[in-house]
C-alpha cells in the first residue's frame, strides 16, 4: 500500500472513497499536560505509556496527578478521543494511535497528542486502525526526529498523513469487519501463548524430573547392579588431585554436609562443582573497542542461546596473545555460568572453534566425563537449580554470582550410565520442545502478517 499525495487523484479506491489528510479530519488536537506537577488541584488519573497495552489501556494501576479546574476541562479525554503516541524509544510504538473507550475521567500526559473528530467525517476506530497498517507505520518511522535514545513525532508529521477515507457509515462497516477478523486472529494468538505457556512448564517438569530420578526410574528397576555415583566421584577427586596446578599443598574439598538434604534414589550421591571442577576462572574484561576481525571468539552471556548452545554468528572477536589464548581458551566440555545480568544462563562448550569466555561468565573446567558436565548442566537449568543460582545472586540493582557461591550449591549426582541415561532422554523430549516451540514462534509470527494483511485489504 502506498501513500499517494492528497491531490493525486488516482484510481486506488472504491468510488466514494477519498484521500485526505489526516489533519482534514481533526477539529482539535492537543498535547498532554506535564506529570512532573506539585500544585493544589483535584487529584486525576493520568495516562501515561505505562498504561497503554497492545493498542489497549489498562486501568488497573493509574497514578494521579493534581489538576486545577481549568486544566481538566482541557486535558481530560473523552470517548471516541485518539491518542498518538508522540515520544518513545521504540520506533514500532512511536506514532501509534490509540482509541480512548474508558467511560472513567483520565488526563493524559505529554508523552501523548490527543486528536479529535469530526464525526460527519471521520470515525475514529477506523483511524486508529489505519495508523496501524504498515505503510503508515514506516512513514511515520521515516519521519521521526531521534533525541538522546527517544523517538519523537510532531503534530505536523502525524496531522499529515494521508487517509483513504470512505463515508462513515463504510468506515463503520470497515471497522466491523476487521475487528470480526482480529477476534478470530486473538482467539487464535491466545491459544498459541497457552501452548508456548504450556510447553514452558513441561520443559521443567522434565527437568525436575529427571534430577530427582524419576525419569529413569524404571531404567534403575532393569540395572540393578550399576555401579554407584560414590565411585564415579572418588575417580573424579583422584583427576583433580592428579592434576593440581594450584600453589602450595593440595587441598581436599570438603565433605559436604548432607544432613538436611532430601533422600536419593539408590546409587545416587550428593556432590558439587567444588569436588567436581579441576579449576574456575573468571572471563576477563575487554571493551568492545578491542574487537577486532581475526582472533579467538569472545562469549558474551548474549551469545548463549536458552538451549545452552553457543552462537558463534553473534560473538565477536579479540586480537590476544599466545599467552592469553593459552590461559583463557575453552575446551570441549568446559561449563560457563553467567556471574552478572542474566543469571542463571549458562552453557557447556562444545564448538570446534577457538574461543575464551566474556567478563560475565565463569568457566569451569572439570574432572569428570563430558556426559557429566551435560547431566550437570541439566541440573542447573532445572527448576531447583535455577532457583539456587538466580537465589544466590547478590547486588543491588544487578545481582551477580561468585564461585564460592556456584560451588556450594549440592548437586544431586546419579551414576554415570544413568547420567548417560537422564541425558539422552531429557535432550530427546527437549528436542522435540524445541521444535513445537518453533511452530508456534513461526504461528505467532505468521498471525502479526495475517493481521498486516487484514488491514492492506480493509484499506
Amino acid at each position: 500500500m502506498i501513500l499517494p499525495a492528497p491531490d493525486e487523484r488516482v484510481d486506488t479506491l472504491p468510488s466514494g472513497w477519498l484521500w485526505k489528510l489526516f489533519g482534514e479530519l481533526v477539529t482539535h488536537s492537543q498535547n498532554g499536560v506535564s506529570k512532573r506537577r506539585s500544585v493544589t488541584g483535584n487529584p486525576t488519573p493520568v495516562l501515561r505509556l505505562a498504561d497503554v497495552r497492545e493498542g489497549e489501556i489498562d486501568e488497573s494501576s493509574p497514578r494521579e496527578i493534581r489538576l486545577s479546574d481549568e486544566e481538566i476541562k482541557k486535558y481530560v479525554l473523552q470517548v471516541g478521543d485518539l491518542l498518538c503516541v508522540r515520544v518513545n524509544g521504540s520506533r514500532s510504538i512511536t506514532g501509534r494511535l490509540v482509541y480512548f473507550r474508558s467511560r472513567k475521567v483520565w488526563a493524559y500526559c505529554d508523552h501523548f497528542i490527543r486528536f479529535r473528530l469530526n464525526p460527519d467525517i471521520g470515525y475514529s476506530k477506523y483511524l486508529a486502525h489505519y495508523f496501524n497498517t504498515e505503510a503508515v507505520r514506516r512513514y511515520l518511522g521515516e519521519h521521526m526526529v531521534s533525541t538522546a535514545g527517544q523517538n519523537t513525532v510532531s503534530q505536523g508529521t502525524v496531522l499529515g498523513v494521508v487517509v483513504p477515507v470512505a463515508p462513515v457509515n463504510q468506515q463503520r462497516a470497515v471497522v466491523a469487519e476487521i475487528e470480526k477478523q482480529f477476534s478470530r486472529l486473538d482467539e487464535a494468538v491466545a491459544n498459541l501463548k497457552r501452548v508456548k505457556a504450556n510447553l514452558k512448564r513441561y520443559k521443567a517438569a522434565v527437568l525436575k524430573a529427571a534430577v530427582e530420578g524419576r525419569l529413569t526410574e524404571d531404567w534403575r528397576k532393569q540395572h540393578p547392579n550399576v555401579e554407584p555415583a560414590s565411585k564415579l566421584l572418588e575417580r573424579i577427586l583422584a583427576e583433580r588431585r592428579a592434576k593440581w596446578k594450584g600453589n602450595g599443598t593440595y587441598k581436599e574439598p570438603d565433605s559436604l554436609d548432607t544432613s538436611n538434604l532430601p533422600e536419593l534414589p539408590d546409587s545416587w550421591c550428593w556432590a558439587n562443582l567444588e569436588q567436581i571442577k579441576l579449576f574456575s576462572l573468571y572471563g576477563p574484561r575487554f571493551s568492545s573497542e578491542d574487537y577486532a576481525t581475526n582472533g579467538p571468539l569472545v562469549l558474551r552471556t548474549s551469545d548463549i542461546s536458552e538451549s545452552g548452545k553457543v552462537r558463534q554468528d553473534t560473538a565477536p572477536r579479540l586480537s590476544l596473545t599466545a599467552d592469553e589464548v593459552s590461559k583463557y581458551r575453552l575446551e570441549r566440555g568446559d561449563l560457563l555460568i553467567t556471574r552478572t545480568g542474566s543469571l542463571g544462563t549458562l552453557a557447556v562448550f562444545n564448538d570446534a572453534v577457538e574461543a575464551i569466555p566474556g567478563a560475565y561468565l565463569i568457566q569451569y573446567r572439570m574432572g569428570a566425563p563430558f556426559e557429566t558436565v551435560q547431566y550437570i548442566f541439566h541440573f542447573f537449568k532445572s527448576p531447583v537449580g535455577q532457583k539456587q543460582l538466580i537465589g544466590g545472586g547478590a547486588g543491588v540493582g544487578r545481582p551477580n554470582l561468585n564461585a564460592p557461591t556456584i560451588e556450594a550449591i549440592s548437586i544431586p549426582l546419579p551414576s554415570l550410565a544413568e547420567q548417560m541415561r537422564i541425558v539422552a532422554e531429557v535432550e530427546r523430549r527437549l528436542s522435540i520442545i524445541e521444535e513445537l516451540e518453533a511452530a508456534v514462534e513461526s504461528n505467532l509470527t505468521r498471525a502479526d502478517r495475517l493481521r498486516q494483511s487484514i488491514l492492506s485489504q480493509a484499506f
